[in-house]
C-alpha cells in the first residue's frame, strides 16, 4: 500500500518538476500599432522571461502588475508620452495568456530647438560658420521626439565640431522639456568650444629605408592650418596608396595636447586666464614600412585573352625609385614590362618611366612590339591628368597579307573626370576620360598621325534596387595612310568591356581572313541592374559598336544578354551571357570591377 502511494505521488510530482525546470509556460499577445509592436516584443519583461526556469505563477502576476509602467517608459522613447495601456492575465485555460492592449495616442513633436554656442570665435582669416552648424541639427521642430534620435542629434553636432578646429569642445548642457498636455518637447543644447587647435610641424616615426620625401611631399597640411580630422584622414589615405607602408597612422601629437592642458590647468589654479588657443600641435605620422622586395606568382583565366600565368617582382628602393615588374603569359597576349616610379614631388607630380615587350595574336593578326615611355601624372581622384611620351617599335604579320614594320614616337595628353558616390561600388554619378595626342615630328616615326579618344559611363539609379548604366566610347585617328602607323594605335571592338557577345577585339577591318584595327571606333551600351539583395543582383544589357577605316563604314554590330552581379570584397564581379547578333552565337563574359 505504501509502495502504491509513493508511486502515485511520484507520477503527480514529475510533471510539476518538469514544468519547474522549463519555467512556466504562458503566452503573450501584444496589440500595438506599427513599429511599437516590435519594440515591446523585443524589450518587455513578459516576453524576455517567458520560459525562464525561475518564472512561476507569482512571478508572472508581478510582471503583469509592473508591465504598464514599463510599457509607458518604452513608448516614451518613441515619442508617445500619454498612451492608454491595459494588461490582463487570462488564467482560465491550461496555458495562461497575457493580453497587452496599447493605444499610443498623439506623439510628442519637437516644438523648438535652442542651440547655444559659447566660444567658436571667428576671424576674417579663420571664419567659423555658426549658423551652418545650427542648420545641420538633425532633429528639427516638427519631428517626432524620439529618444534615440535625440541622442543621435547631440552626438552629430558635437562630432561636427570636434572634427574641425575645436577638438576639445564639450557639450555643457542638453535638456529636453516634454509637456504631455501640449505634446511638445522644447530642446536646449549648449556647446563650449574650448581652445582652438592649429597644426604645427610634421613629425615622422617609423622610417628606416625610404626617404622622408615620400611622406613630406604628400602632406598638404601646412603649419598654422586649423585642425581638421578630414585632412588627417585624406593625408593618411594618400600615404597608404603609395605602397611603401603596411600600416599608416596620422594624428595630432596628443602628448603636446596633454602638456598644454596641464599648463592651462596650472595657470588657472594660480589665477591666470586659460589660453583661448593651444599652441601649434605637431602633426604626427607613424608608419610601418612594407618589405622592400616582394615576388609573387599567379594563375588565372580571362574570357578575353584565355588562360593566364604571371610572375611579378617589386622593389621599393632602387636608386630611390620604386620598381614594379611583371611577366604575363596569356593565350592571346604575352607581356614583359618594368616600371620605375619616382616619389611624388612637393608639387603633387607623379613621374614614372618604363619599358615593355609585348606579343599579341588576335583574329589572324600577330604583332610584336618593344616600347619605352616616360609619364607625368597629377591631380586628384576627381580630376586626373597626365602627359606621356612613348617610343614604340612594332612588327606585324597579317594572315594571308604578309608582314610589315612600323615605329612611332607619339606624345599623349589624358584627362579623367570622376563624380561618383563610391569609387569601388558606384551607383550614382559619372566618369569621363579623353585623350589627345599623336606623332607629329618625323623623328623615330614612320607615319605622322593624330589620335583622339573619348569614353564615358554614367550611373542612373531609380531607387536602391534599380539601376541603369549607360556607356559609350569614341575614337578617331588622322593620318595620310595607315601604313606605318603601329597597330597599337588603331581601333578594334568586342570583348568583356566593349561589345559583349563577340570575342576579344573581333570587330574591326577585314583584311583577307584576318581582322585588323581601323581608324574610327564607336561603341555604346545600355544596362539595367536589379539588386534583389544588398550584394547580389541581376542584369540585362544591349551593346552595339564597331571599328572601321571611315565613318560611313561603321556598321554597328549588336550583342545582348543577361548577367549576374556580386559585390565582392575586392570589387564588383560581373558574369554575363551575351548573344552576338552578327555571329549568331552566345558567349560567356567575366569581368572584375566596373566596366569602363
Amino acid at each position: 500500500m505504501r509502495r502504491a502511494s509513493a508511486t502515485l505521488l511520484l507520477s503527480l510530482a514529475l510533471p510539476l518538476l518538469a514544468q519547474a525546470a522549463d519555467g512556466l509556460n504562458y503566452g503573450v499577445r501584444i496589440n500595438a500599432p506599427g513599429r511599437l509592436d516590435n519594440l515591446l516584443e523585443e524589450n518587455l519583461d513578459l516576453v524576455r522571461y517567458r520560459g525562464n526556469p525561475r518564472t512561476d505563477r507569482e512571478q508572472l502576476r508581478r510582471m503583469v502588475r509592473t508591465a504598464p509602467n514599463q510599457i509607458k517608459t518604452l513608448l516614451a522613447t518613441e515619442g508617445y508620452y500619454s498612451p492608454e495601456v491595459a494588461v490582463r492575465l487570462d488564467d482560465s485555460g491550461a496555458t495562461p495568456q497575457v493580453i497587452v492592449d496599447v493605444t499610443p495616442g498623439e506623439p510628442v513633436l519637437v516644438g523648438a530647438v535652442e542651440i547655444v554656442l559659447n566660444g567658436f570665435e571667428s576671424s576674417p582669416e579663420s571664419p567659423f560658420d555658426k549658423e551652418g552648424l545650427k542648420a545641420g541639427w538633425t532633429l528639427p521642430a516638427g519631428d517626432v521626439f524620439r529618444q534615440d534620435e535625440w541622442e543621435r542629434a547631440k552626438r552629430a553636432i558635437l562630432r561636427a565640431v570636434v572634427q574641425t578646429r575645436y577638438p576639445r569642445a564639450q557639450m555643457t548642457e542638453s535638456v529636453a522639456t516634454v509637456d504631455p498636455d501640449t505634446h511638445r518637447a522644447l530642446l536646449r543644447v549648449a556647446l563650449d568650444s574650448g581652445p582652438e587647435m592649429r597644426f604645427g610641424e610634421l613629425k615622422i616615426e617609423g622610417l628606416k629605408r625610404y626617404p622622408e620625401a615620400v611622406i613630406r611631399n604628400l602632406n598638404k597640411i601646412k603649419p598654422g592650418d586649423v585642425y581638421s580630422e578630414a585632412e588627417l584622414q585624406a593625408f593618411q589615405a594618400r600615404l597608404q596608396d603609395t605602397g611603401y607602408f603596411s600600416a599608416v597612422e596620422v594624428t595630432a601629437d596628443l602628448n603636446t595636447v596633454i602638456a598644454a592642458q596641464q599648463e592651462a590647468a596650472e595657470e588657472k589654479r594660480t589665477g591666470a586666464a586659460p589660453p583661448a588657443t593651444l599652441g601649434p600641435v605637431p602633426l604626427l605620422v607613424h608608419v610601418v614600412e612594407n618589405k622592400r622586395k616582394n615576388a609573387s606568382v599567379g594563375l588565372g583565366i580571362s574570357t578575353n585573352t584565355g588562360g593566364r600565368a604571371s610572375v611579378s617582382y617589386d622593389d621599393l628602393a632602387i636608386w630611390g625609385l620604386r620598381l614594379k615588374s611583371s611577366l604575363t603569359l596569356e593565350q592571346k597576349k604575352q607581356t614583359a614590362r618594368g616600371d620605375f616610379y619616382f616619389p611624388t614631388t612637393a608639387d603633387g607630380y607623379n613621374d614614372s618611366f618604363g619599358a615593355a615587350l609585348e606579343r599579341n595574336d588576335v583574329e589572324g593578326e600577330t604583332t610584336r612590339s618593344a616600347s619605352i615611355y616616360a609619364k607625368r601624372a597629377w591631380g586628384t581622384p576627381l580630376l586626373e591628368r597626365s602627359i606621356s611620351a612613348e617610343y614604340l617599335n612594332e612588327s606585324k604579320t597579317v594572315a594571308g597579307d604578309g608582314s610589315s614594320h612600323a615605329m612611332s614616337l607619339p606624345v599623349t595628353y589624358a584627362v579623367t573626370w570622376r563624380k561618383l558616390d563610391n569609387l569601388i561600388f558606384p551607383s550614382r554619378g559619372y566618369v569621363l576620360n579623353a585623350t589627345a595626342g599623336g606623332a607629329l615630328l618625323p623623328v623615330l616615326t614612320d607615319e605622322k598621325f593624330l589620335r583622339f579618344t573619348a569614353r564615358g559611363i554614367t550611373y542612373r539609379p531609380l531607387n536602391a534596387r534599380n539601376l541603369f548604366i549607360f556607356r559609350a566610347e569614341l575614337g578617331a585617328l588622322a593620318s595620310s595612310t595607315k601604313n606605318g602607323v603601329p597597330a597599337t594605335y588603331l581601333f578594334r571592338a568586342g570583348g568583356d568591356n566593349s561589345v559583349r557577345g563577340y570575342a576579344y577585339q573581333e570587330l574591326g577591318v577585314q583584311e583577307g581572313t584576318a581582322t585588323v584595327g581601323g581608324r574610327y571606333l564607336a561603341t555604346a551600351s545600355a544596362e539595367y541592374q536589379y539588386w534583389f539583395r544588398p550584394t547580389w543582383g541581376a542584369a540585362v544589357f544591349y551593346d552595339a559598336g564597331n571599328a572601321a577605316d571611315s565613318l560611313s563604314d561603321i556598321h554597328p554590330k549588336s550583342g545582348y544578354g543577361i548577367g549576374a552581379r556580386y559585390k565582392s570584397p575586392v570589387g564588383p564581379i560581373n558574369v554575363d551571357v551575351a548573344y552576338g547578333h552578327a555571329v549568331r552565337k552566345a558567349r560567356l563574359h567575366f569581368s572584375l570591377g566596373f566596366t569602363f
